[in-house]
C-alpha cells in the first residue's frame, strides 16, 4: 500500500468492513446466575430498540493478538480488541476473551503515537509495551479486512504503543472477575509466544500469521522507544492483590 495512503482512511475500511470478521471464537467462561427471565428479556429487546449507543457503535475496528501478564511471559493468552479511533494518534480498545455475542469483557487497551509516548515522564512509560514485534511477526491481525487496508493499518500501528490492564483473567477465572486488575504486555521477540496459541488463533480466524509476517517485511521496523517494555531490562509493575487471592500473577 502506498505510503501516502492516510490512517484515517485505512480506519474507514477497517469500519466499512468490520461485519466481515468475528463469531468463530467462543469464550472459555461460563458465569453463574440464573437465565435471563422474560421480563429481563423484554427490557434488554426495548433497550436496544430504544437507546442510542454513541461510545459503543463506534468501537469498529477489530483487532486480534496476544498478551501475558506484566512480569510472567510465559502466561499468555489471546486478546479480541474491539477499537474506537479517537484521532490520529489516540485509539481506545475493550478487549474480550473471544468474538461472539456471550464473550467475556476482559479489560482495556489504550494505543498512542511514539510522538505522544515519547512526551511521557519517565515511570509511565514503564506501563507501555511497543507494537513492533507484533506487527513485524504477523501476530497483530485485523481479520476479515483486504490484506492491502491491513497492511496500511500495521504500517500505523508499528509506530505505536500500547497500555493494557485486563480486569478479568478468564485464563483462570472461569465464573467471575476475581482480584485486582493486571498490567500485561505484548511480545518484543520470536520464540516468546507460544506456538501452539497461535496456530489455533489462525485456525479459528483463517489466518495465517507466517505469510502475514512475510507479506510486512517491506514495514521498517523501528527501535523501540527507551522507556517502553521496561519488564525486559527487570522493571516489572504490578499491582498487588489485596485479597492475597492465589490466582493472581505476581511478579517473580
Amino acid at each position: 500500500m502506498a505510503q501516502n495512503m492516510t490512517y484515517a482512511f485505512s480506519l474507514t475500511l477497517l469500519a466499512a468492513l468490520a461485519g466481515c470478521a468475528g463469531n468463530n471464537s467462543a469464550s472459555n467462561v461460563i458465569v453463574p446466575g440464573a437465565d435471563k427471565s422474560p421480563t429481563l428479556k423484554t427490557l434488554d429487546a426495548g433497550a436496544a430498540l430504544l437507546q442510542s449507543r454513541p461510545p459503543v457503535e463506534a468501537l469498529n475496528a477489530y483487532l486480534d493478538g496476544f498478551h501475558f501478564y506484566n512480569g510472567h511471559p510465559d502466561v499468555q493468552m489471546e486478546a479480541h480488541h474491539y477499537c474506537s479511533i479517537l484521532n490520529e494518534e489516540v485509539i481506545q480498545c475493550v478487549i474480550y476473551d473471544g468474538n461472539r455475542k456471550d464473550a467475556k469483557l476482559m479489560g482495556v487497551e489504550y494505543i498512542i503515537s511514539e510522538r505522544l509516548f515519547t512526551g511521557l515522564p519517565a515511570a509511565e512509560k514503564a506501563l507501555w509495551h511497543s507494537h513492533v514485534h507484533e506487527v513485524k511477526s504477523g501476530q497483530l491481525v485485523a481479520p476479515g479486512i483486504p490484506q492491502i487496508a491491513e497492511h496500511a493499518l500495521m504500517e500505523k500501528l508499528v509506530h505505536t504503543y500500547g497500555k493494557t490492564w485486563h480486569t478479568w483473567h478468564t485464563d483462570l477465572d472461569k465464573n467471575l472477575p476475581l482480584g485486582v486488575p493486571q498490567l500485561m504486555m505484548g511480545f518484543t521477540a520470536d520464540g516468546q509466544a507460544d506456538p501452539r496459541m497461535v496456530a489455533d488463533r489462525d485456525r479459528r480466524l483463517e489466518v495465517d500469521s507466517a505469510q502475514k509476517k512475510k507479506e510486512r517485511a517491506d514495514i521498517p521496523a523501528p527501535a523501540a522507544a527507551p522507556g517502553a517494555d521496561a519488564w525486559r531490562t527487570g522493571k516489572v509493575i504490578q499491582i498487588v492483590d489485596p485479597t492475597e487471592a492465589s490466582h493472581i500473577h505476581r511478579p517473580n
